[in-house]
C-alpha cells in the first residue's frame, strides 16, 4: 500500500507536477515521502534538534518511487509500503537498519516485523511507522447502508459511471480479490488470479474514474460524479473536510484491505547516517503518534505510543480494530506483484 499512500490537497498538485521536486531545508538529509509527509507533527524531535525540517522529495505511488531510485535518484531514506521491501532488496539499493541506534524499536508491533523481507539473519530493512485501510467509502444521501454492505457493489449496474476506485495495483488487486473470495494474497493459485482480474474488468465497465490522490476523489464525490469508491483513511478525512456525508466501511460482505508503511535506509546515502537516525527516532516517539492520526487519520506502528491514544480517538479517525475479513497487505512476491501490474495496466487500457 500502500502503493500505500498519502497526497494532500495543499500538496497533491506539487507532487503531481514533479515527483522529484524537493523543499529545501537541511540539506544534510533527503527524505523520499508521499506528499504530505513532510509534516513537523511527525517528527518534532528532529526538528527541535536542528531547527529545520530535512529536505523532502514526493512521489505519487510506490511504483513511481521504486522506478526513481532505481534510475539514479539520491536520497537517504525513503518511506513505501511493505509489499515493496523486497524489490527495494533485491534491486540491492538498501541496507539494514542498526536497531541498537533506535530505542523504539522495541515497541514497535512484532506483527509488523513478522517477514523475512522485513527482518532476517542478515538484520532489519525495514523501520514499520503507520498503517489503516481501504475500504468502501459511500454518499450515505445517496447510497444506502444495505447497498453498501458488500463490495459486489462495485459491479452493481445501477452505480455504472458513479464508482471510483484506486489507481494503485496493490488496493485494487486487495479489492478483487476479496470480491472473489480470497483474503491471503500470498497464497493466489493461477485461478483464483483469473477470477479476481475477470471481476475486476466488471468493476472497471462501472468506473467513472481512478483517482490518484485523496484530494481527487473529494472533489469527485463532493460534485455527485462519483457516489461510491473503495478509499484510504486518509481519503474520507479528506471528502469530510470537503462536506461529502461520507461513510466508511471497513466491515462489508467480502472484507476490507489493511496496509502498513515505514522507512528503508538506502545504500550510499548523500547525506548523513546520523541524521536518518535523528529521523526514524524522531518519528518513533510517542508524541508522533498524535500528529499520525489528526492530521492523517492514520495509527501508528509503535504500540508505546498508541497507548497514550483513545479507543473514542481511534475510532473518530475510523482506524480502531475491526472484527471481518481482512486482506493484509504484507511483502508479496515480487514476481507476482509484477504480474497484477501488468494486468491492471490491460484493463484500464480496456483489455
Amino acid at each position: 500500500m500502500m502503493t500505500r499512500r498519502l497526497l494532500l490537497v495543499a500538496t497533491s498538485s506539487l507532487a503531481m507536477a514533479s515527483m522529484a521536486h524537493a523543499q529545501a531545508a537541511d540539506p544534510d538529509l533527503t527524505v523520499f515521502d508521499w506528499a504530505g509527509f513532510e509534516n513537523q507533527s511527525l517528527i518534532e524531535g528532529y526538528v527541535e534538534k536542528y531547527g529545520k525540517m530535512p529536505t523532502y522529495a514526493f512521489f505519487g505511488d510506490d511504483d513511481e518511487a521504486f522506478q526513481k531510485i532505481s534510475s539514479g535518484f539520491k536520497a537517504d531514506v525513503a518511506h513505501p509500503c511493505s509489499q515493496m521491501v523486497g524489490k527495494y532488496r533485491d534491486a540491492g539499493l538498501i541496507e539494514p537498519w542498526d536497531t541498537s541506534r533506535i530505542p523504539e524499536f522495541a515497541n514497535i508491533a512484532p506483527r509488523f516485523l513478522d517477514a523475512p523481507t522485513i527482518k532476517d539473519d542478515g538484520g532489519v530493512w525495514y523501520i514499520p511507522t503507520d498503517y489503516a485501510y481501504t475500504a468502501i467509502a459511500y454518499n450515505n444521501e445517496q447510497v444506502t447502508a444495505e447497498e453498501a454492505s458488500t463490495l459486489q457493489i462495485f459491479v452493481d449496474p445501477k452505480y455504472a459511471g458513479r464508482i471510483s476506485l484506486p489507481d494503485n495495483s496493490d488496493d485494487i488487486w486487495s479489492l478483487a480479490l476479496l470480491a472473489t473470495g480470497v483474503s491471503n494474497w500470498n497464497t493466489v493459485t493461477d485461478e483464483q488470479f483469473a477470477a479476481a482480474a475477470a471481476w475486476l474488468r466488471q468493476a472497471h465497465a462501472n468506473v467513472r474514474a481512478y483517482w490518484a490522490d485523496p484530494s481527487e476523489l473529494a472533489q469527485l464525490m463532493k460534485t455527485g460524479e462519483v457516489v461510491v469508491s473503495f478509499s484510504w483513511n486518509d481519503g474520507v478525512a479528506a471528502m469530510r473536510r470537503e462536506g461529502v456525508p461520507v461513510t466508511f466501511n471497513r466491515t462489508p460482505d467480502g472484507g476490507a484491505a489493511t496496509w502498513f508503511c515505514g522507512y528503508v535506509n538506502f545504500k550510499d546515502a548523500p547525506g548523513s547516517e546520523d541524521k536518518a537516525y535523528d529521523f526514524i527516532n524522531a518519528w518513533l516517539e510517542p508524541r508522533s503518534a498524535k500528529g499520525l492520526l489528526a492530521n492523517f487519520g492514520y495509527a501508528h506502528a509503535n504500540d508505546a505510543a498508541m497507548a497514550g491514544i483513545t479507543l473514542e480517538e481511534l475510532k473518530a479517525a475510523d482506524v480502531d480494530p475491526v472484527q471481518g475479513t481482512l486482506l493484509s497487505q504484507t511483502p508479496l512476491d515480487p514476481a507476482l506483484r509484477q504480474r497484477m501490474l501488468e494486468e491492471f495496466e490491460l484493463i484500464k487500457s480496456g483489455f
